[in-house]
């Protein structure tokens, strides 16, 4: 039996959808709540049309946390991918954010780094992010680029061993 489905959905400040797919909910720990795409999932950017993932990847959804993190079996040059976003909301089966365009990377070779300054920067005056949501998304960045860079947990060993236990779920 399949585990009960969530749909994931970002969006922009503005409103606008951003990404959005269904996944599996696996379960939670003390790092959050975690969300499982098989390979074949089907996922939107906007109103663009579908394409499908062509690797599996779970996602971490903390309670409260201005971030989400990915963790995913495509063999490119990331290792894990954080989005900086507002904390989750819930309501039923739907989690949404708000994308507040910072992502933190840890490429395969070791390298953490903040992504999309730029993009948050023009954002920023364009979407009129308030102060305080400014001062938030930084912050945030900032402590996940330090968390992911030192293999802090769940940005250590905890993702990957989620994303098994999804993988062996589809097996």
């Amino acid at each position: 039996m399949l585990p009960a489905t969530v749909n994931v959905e970002f969006r922009k400040w503005d409103s606008r959808k951003h990404w959005h797919w269904t996944a599996y909910d696996l379960g939670e720990d003390e790092y959050g709540r975690w969300l499982y795409a098989p390979v074949g999932t089907p996922f939107a950017r906007g109103d663009e049309p579908s394409r499908v993932a062509t690797a599996s990847f779970v996602k971490v959804v903390r309670s409260g946390a201005w971030w989400t993190a990915v963790f995913n079996d495509h063999p490119d040059e990331l290792a894990v991918y954080v989005d900086i976003v507002t904390p989750a909301t819930w309501d039923g089966d739907t989690v949404s954010w708000v994308d507040l365009d910072l992502d933190v990377v840890r490429r395969r070779n070791g390298t953490t780094e903040v992504l999309d300054e730029d993009e948050f920067l023009e954002h920023r005056v364009q979407m009129s992010y308030p102060r305080p949501v400014v001062d938030a998304a930084r912050s945030a960045a900032a402590w996940v680029a330090l968390q992911v860079e030192s293999h802090e947990e769940p940005f250590g060993e905890v993702g990957p061993r989620w994303l098994n236990r999804g993988r062996d779920l589809f097996a």
